[in-house]
């Protein structure tokens, strides 16, 4: 048995040791359909740079072992985010709801906003999982959270969603399903952390539906620890003249794959997708997108840009779609990458695939090293050659952290995108 492979015996042994609730039918439904395709291998075009074999064999052993059922974490993780983060905070601990955070937000409900936990129910068909790894998540799932915006509804500050991982359980899904309503409007952020001295394998999926007119800034920080590995999959479907701004932050993990679909299905529907990864040592950081324009006319926005050092190899593949009859669609796709090292390596390939006449579509792609005339300009300034690296640097990557929508988290963001780029610059 090739080592890629997730033994499917172990895997329907631990969903029958589950205990039954609310969520039994989504597993037994989810395992059937992961035995069709199990992990995916390099085999498969969209995973050809991205090797998943630590993970099903991190998975098979913990399986093994049969330790599926999760528990809230032991070991204390910095949580300074919480305090330096003006949110609605939610903790998810090992894959579990802490469900004093979530009590604390039952006021929300005022504010048309109700959140609840996957575990007390939910309606048939809101769980889907046609993607590989989204089926392994439900296959394993034991809680995860709901978040509903009614007609109209707003909040005064985001709503937080701080995932932490404390080594006590190797393998943990999460999922999280968000609908917004009609003309409503959402801002969330979500940090995922870990700690322990054990490797972990945090496998993650959200689902967004957004209404009519409806809107959603969604933010995401990967800051794990650098033995881990994480699998994260966002997906959406915009309505009529809906509107979703997503990005995300990879900082940390030994392996960091994101996957991120948007279905617009509504005209006048606006997604826009940005992205920045820092890698060095030995850092495999993958960014996958998918936007499908179904009608017209709508926009969609993609810019990713990157920072290797090191041995790091980075990946982005993203793919818009303009289907046939989608006329009046805008799309532009962008991929930056600096090289601080001639040992890393970036796999980029932004694509189009139109089948419509009337469009504007764009792409392109940039890989190179710092400006040796600017390098040498600040060392005339006064500045040594590591600090005039951190200054171009964080120029490059300002691009990205200058256009969040959420003030609350920029500040956070740009303390740890320092932190990230000093450590990053200063490792061989």
């Amino acid at each position: 048995m090739s080592v890629t492979v997730l033994q499917q015996d172990l895997l329907e042994a631990a969903v029958t040791s589950l205990p039954p609730d609310e969520l039994s039918a989504v597993r037994n439904a989810a395992v059937a359909s992961f035995a069709t395709n199990g992990f995916p291998t390099t085999r498969h075009e969209d995973w050809k740079y991205t090797n998943l074999s630590v993970a099903a064999a991190l998975s098979n052993t913990w399986l093994n072992d049969k330790k599926a059922v999760s528990k809230a974490a032991s070991v204390a993780v910095d949580t300074e985010i919480l305090a330096l983060v003006d949110a609605h905070w939610i903790t998810i601990e090992n894959g579990l709801i802490d469900p004093a955070s979530l009590l604390k937000l039952d006021s929300l409900t005022k504010s048309g906003i109700t959140i609840s936990r996957l575990a007390d129910g939910v309606d048939d068909g809101l769980i889907t999982f046609d993607d590989p790894m989204s089926a392994f998540n439900a296959a394993l799932l034991q809680d995860g959270l709901h978040i509903k915006a009614a007609k109209g509804a707003t909040l005064d500050k985001p709503i937080g969603m701080l995932l932490i991982d404390d080594g006590s359980v190797a393998v943990t899904q999460v999922r999280t399903l968000i609908e917004v309503g009609p003309n409503a409007k959402l801002q969330i952020v979500e940090c995922s952390l870990s700690a322990g001295n054990d490797k972990q394998f945090s496998n993650a999926v959200t689902q967004v539906s957004l209404s009519d007119h409806a809107e959603l800034d969604f933010v995401r920080l990967q800051q794990r620890d650098r033995k881990d590995l994480s699998v994260n999959r966002f997906e959406t479907r915009l309505q009529h003249d809906s509107v979703l701004h997503y990005t995300n932050f990879d900082f940390g993990g030994e392996l960091a794959r994101n996957d991120i679909v948007a279905d617009i299905v509504g005209s006048g529907a606006s997604v826009t997708l940005r992205g920045l990864y820092l890698a060095t040592g030995t850092q495999h950081i993958d960014n996958h997108t998918r936007v499908d324009h179904r009608v017209g006319p709508a926009t969609s926005r993609e810019e990713y840009r990157g920072i290797l050092n090191g041995r790091a190899r980075c990946v982005f593949n993203g793919k818009a779609i303009v289907h046939a009859g989608a006329d009046g669609t805008d799309a532009d796709q962008s991929n930056h990458n600096l090289l601080l090292s001639d040992k890393a390596e970036i796999d980029t390939k932004p694509e189009l695939e139109i089948y419509a006449d009337d469009v504007k579509c764009s792409h392109g792609a940039t890989v190179g090293q710092l400006d040796k005339s600017a390098l040498f300009y600040l060392r005339t300034r006064g500045l040594d050659e590591d600090e005039a690296t951190q200054v171009l640097t964080r120029a490059f990557a300002s691009a990205i952290l200058s256009k969040l929508a959420i003030s609350e988290f920029q500040d956070y963001l740009a303390t740890a995108l320092d932190k990230q780029i000093d450590a990053l610059i200063d490792e061989e």
